[in-house]
């Protein structure tokens, strides 16, 4: 299902951008004529998209010649250049936007994502993304993450159980939250993990005597009252911070001995990485 949103993704932004034709290539350059085109980095970043930018030139050319130089998930500087691509011009021009509209959003994550690895590296704490992505870029922003040393959090409302505030308020309390959760699991035979949200000590003290659960986060906590979470919880359960992570607070936050610490900012506060597709030979 996944490579399928991908595919039906850029199979969309063709169509969104084409239309009925490149009528400024069809005017300006003879229809069979070739040539090669680089992609040149314009800052320092971490590179995604790499693969999917070959994917996408092949979808509107099958003929065009995609020589790679530089894989996904690579620190990259100013000048480098991170592939060619040779053939048809039409068919090049045709996927330049669309290739560099992806590519640097995607290395904007990677390279934001790498940022916050980077502040834990010594520590067990794995940084975590969410749901906050652009509405149908989903899978490429979490492909993204992974490609900048974080992993994913959920994919969407079907790949795991997290029971969140509103939740737990229309079920009536964590304890018939966590009871129905565990009954409708039975009931449909799927045996999906279990992460419970949690806006107090008090909270965490009732998700302890009930049980049944496997990740408690500990949501909007102060980092005195974070430490005092993860040592009641005493490694019974993984914990995750979550709300108000920033790049400043993040290691005291992971200092506090959390397992996760998820950030919304990887993929909703992201600037996209300057990279740019020219004409070789030229």
């Amino acid at each position: 299902m996944l490579n399928k949103l991908v595919e039906e993704l850029i199979e969309l932004a063709i169509i969104e951008d084409i239309g009925d034709g490149d009528h400024t290539s069809l005017s300006c350059i003879p229809k069979h004529a070739k040539g090669k085109a680089e992609l040149l980095v314009k800052e320092h970043g971490v590179i995604a998209g790499v693969d999917l930018a070959e994917i996408i030139f092949k979808k509107i050319n099958p003929d065009l010649l995609f020589e790679k130089l530089i894989e996904d998930g690579t620190k990259v500087s100013d000048g480098d250049i991170v592939f060619y691509v040779s053939g048809n011009l039409h068919a090049i021009l045709q996927a330049e936007r669309l290739v560099l509209n992806i590519m640097q959003r995607m290395s904007g994550v990677a390279s934001q994502t790498a940022e916050y690895v980077e502040q834990l590296k010594d520590l067990k704490t794995v940084v975590l993304d969410t749901r906050k992505t652009t509405p149908g870029m989903r899978m490429l922003d979490k492909q993204a993450v992974k490609f900048g040393g974080g992993q994913n959090h959920r994919i969407g409302l079907f790949d795991m159980i997290l029971i969140k505030d509103n939740h737990i308020d229309f079920a009536g309390g964590i304890e018939q939250a966590i009871m129905r959760t565990q009954n409708y699991l039975n009931e449909i035979g799927k045996a999906l993990m279990i992460e419970i949200e949690t806006r107090s000590l008090d909270d965490v003290a009732k998700v302890l005597k009930i049980g049944g659960i496997d990740v408690i986060m500990l949501d909007n906590f102060s980092l005195s009252d974070t430490k005092k979470a993860v040592k009641m919880i005493g490694g019974k359960y993984k914990t995750e911070s979550s709300g108000g992570i920033t790049i400043e607070n993040l290691r005291n936050y992971a200092l506090c001995g959390v397992d996760y610490i998820s950030v919304g900012a990887l993929t909703h506060q992201i600037r996209s990485i300057d990279l740019s597709l020219k004409a070789v030979g030229f």
